[in-house]
C-alpha cells in the first residue's frame, strides 16, 4: 500500500501503536453496532417498507443516501484498520519503517472518501479528485452523517407513533358506526359516506407522509379529532335511532296519548268556544284550531309505514319532529280553551262576588235599601242575560261593592 502522501504524519512508538489499534477497534465496533442499530431500527423498517408520498418520500431519499455513503464511509475506514492491524501482527517488535507506515495509517489522511462525500469545489470535468482524510476525521463524518440520518428516522417514526393508534381508533370506530347504521335501515347513510371519504383521505397521508402532518416538532392530529368528533356525534345521533326501534312501542304509547289529550282538549276549547258566542257579547276571542289530533294521527300513520320498511333512521327524525308537534299542539289547543272558558270564568266570578255582597248587605240589615236593591238588579240583570256584556258588567259589580262598603261605613256597622 502506497502511503507516500502520509509521509507528514509523525512515527508513533510500538506502544503508542498499540494503545491506538485498540482504540480504534473499539470504536470501530460500536460505530458498527450503531449503524447496525440504525439499520433494524422499528422506524427505517417502516420507512423502507412504505409506499412514501410528498415531504416523507423526499427526507427518506435523501437520508437514504446519506446512509449509503455512512456505510461506505465505514468500509472505507475499517478497511485501513485492518490494514493497520494486519501490518502491526506481522511482527512482535516493527522496526522504524513499519513504524513510520502503521503512524501513516493510523494518523495519516489514509481513509478516501466516498465520490459523494467530496465537495464540489474540489471536483473536476472528469469526476471528483480523490480526497483522503484520517481515521478521527472520518469518525467525525461518520458522526454527522449517522446524526442527520437518525434524526429523519426519529421524526418519521415520532410522527407514526402519535398519528397511527389515533387513526386506528378512528377507523375502528368508523366501522362500528357503519355497522349500526346498516343495521338501522340496510342502506348507505350519506354523512357516515363522506366522513369515510375524509377518513380515507387522512388514512392515506397518515401511512405515506406523515411528516407533511408535523408542525413545530409534533404531529398535528386536528384533522383526525374533526373526523373523530364528526363520527361520535353521528354514532350517538344513531344509538338514538337504535334506542326509538328497541323501545318503539313505548314510544308510540306515550306519543299517542299525548294526541289523545290534544283531541280532549281540542274538544273542550271548541265547545267553550261556542258557548262564550253564546253567553259572552263581543268576546274578541280567535276561533280555536281545529283537526290538531287528527293532523298528528296523519303523521303517526306514515310514521308507521317508514317503520314497516326497515327506514328507523328516517323515521326516527320523524318521530322526534312528531313529538315535538304533539306537545305545540297540545300547548295551542290549551291556550285556546283558556281564552275561551277565562271568559267564562270571569263572569262566574262576577257572579259569585255579587252574591256574596248581596248576602253580607242582608247580614248587614241593608237588603231594604232601594239604591243597593237597584245596583244589585241591574248588576245581575247584565249578568244574568246572553250574551252578557262582561265590561259592564264588571263596572256594575265593582259599583254595587262599592256601594254596600260605604253603607257599612255610615252606619258604622263592623265587617
Amino acid at each position: 500500500m502506497d502511503h507516500s502522501g502520509a509521509g507528514a504524519a509523525a512515527p508513533m512508538s510500538r506502544e503508542g501503536v498499540d494503545h491506538a489499534l485498540r482504540r480504534l477497534r473499539d470504536e470501530r465496533d460500536r460505530i458498527s453496532a450503531s449503524l447496525l442499530d440504525l439499520d433494524g431500527h422499528h422506524g427505517s423498517r417502516l420507512l423502507e417498507g412504505a409506499r412514501l408520498t410528498g415531504e416523507t418520500w423526499r427526507r427518506w431519499e435523501n437520508a437514504k443516501a446519506g446512509m449509503l455513503a455512512l456505510w461506505t464511509l465505514f468500509e472505507a475506514y475499517q478497511r485501513v484498520l485492518d490494514t493497520a492491524t494486519e501490518l502491526r501482527e506481522r511482527s512482535r517488535h516493527p522496526d522504524a519503517d513499519t513504524l513510520v507506515e502503521l503512524s501513516a495509517l493510523l494518523s495519516g489522511p489514509s481513509v478516501e472518501l466516498p465520490e459523494e462525500e467530496v465537495p464540489l469545489r474540489e471536483r473536476t470535468l472528469l469526476g471528483p479528485r480523490g480526497r483522503r482524510v484520517t481515521l478521527e476525521e472520518a469518525v467525525t463524518l461518520m458522526i454527522d452523517a449517522f446524526e442527520f440520518v437518525k434524526g429523519e428516522v426519529a421524526a418519521a417514526d415520532a410522527a407514526w407513533s402519535e398519528l397511527l393508534m389515533p387513526l386506528a381508533e378512528v377507523e375502528q370506530c368508523w366501522r362500528e358506526t357503519a355497522r349500526l347504521a346498516h343495521s338501522l335501515d340496510g342502506t348507505r347513510h350519506p354523512d357516515l359516506d363522506r366522513i369515510g371519504r375524509e377518513l380515507t383521505a387522512l388514512g392515506r397521508v397518515v401511512r405515506t407522509d406523515p411528516l407533511s402532518l408535523v408542525k413545530n416538532g409534533r404531529a398535528d392530529t386536528s384533522r383526525l379529532d374533526r373526523v373523530r368528533s364528526a363520527l361520535t356525534a353521528l354514532g350517538d345521533e344513531l344509538a338514538g335511532v337504535a334506542r326509538i326501534r328497541d323501545a318503539y312501542e313505548q314510544h308510540v304509547a306515550r306519543v299517542t296519548a299525548t294526541i289523545e289529550e290534544v283531541e280532549e282538549t281540542e274538544r273542550r276549547a271548541l265547545e267553550a268556544y261556542a258557548t262564550v258566542l253564546v253567553k259572552i257579547q263581543s268576546p274578541n276571542v280567535p276561533e280555536p284550531a281545529r283537526d290538531l289530533a287528527v293532523r298528528l294521527r296523519d303523521r303517526l300513520t306514515a310514521l308507521e309505514r317508514l317503520r314497516e320498511a326497515g327506514r328507523w333512521v328516517e323515521a326516527a327524525g320523524r318521530f322526534a319532529e312528531l313529538e315535538r308537534a304533539a306537545e305545540e299542539a297540545l300547548t295551542r289547543a290549551c291556550g285556546d280553551l283558556r281564552l275561551s272558558a277565562g271568559l267564562l270564568d270571569r263572569r262566574a266570578e262576577l257572579r259569585g262576588r255579587l252574591e256574596a255582597y248581596r248576602a253580607k248587605a242582608a247580614r248587614l240589615g241593608m237588603d231594604e235599601d232601594e239604591r243597593l236593591a237597584a245596583l244589585y238588579g241591574a248588576a245581575r240583570d247584565v249578568l244574568w242575560t246572553a250574551p252578557c256584556d262582561l265590561r259592564a258588567a264588571t263596572a256594575m259589580v265593582k259599583e254595587y261593592l262599592h256601594a254596600v262598603s260605604a253603607c257599612e261605613k255610615e252606619t258604622g256597622t263592623p265587617r
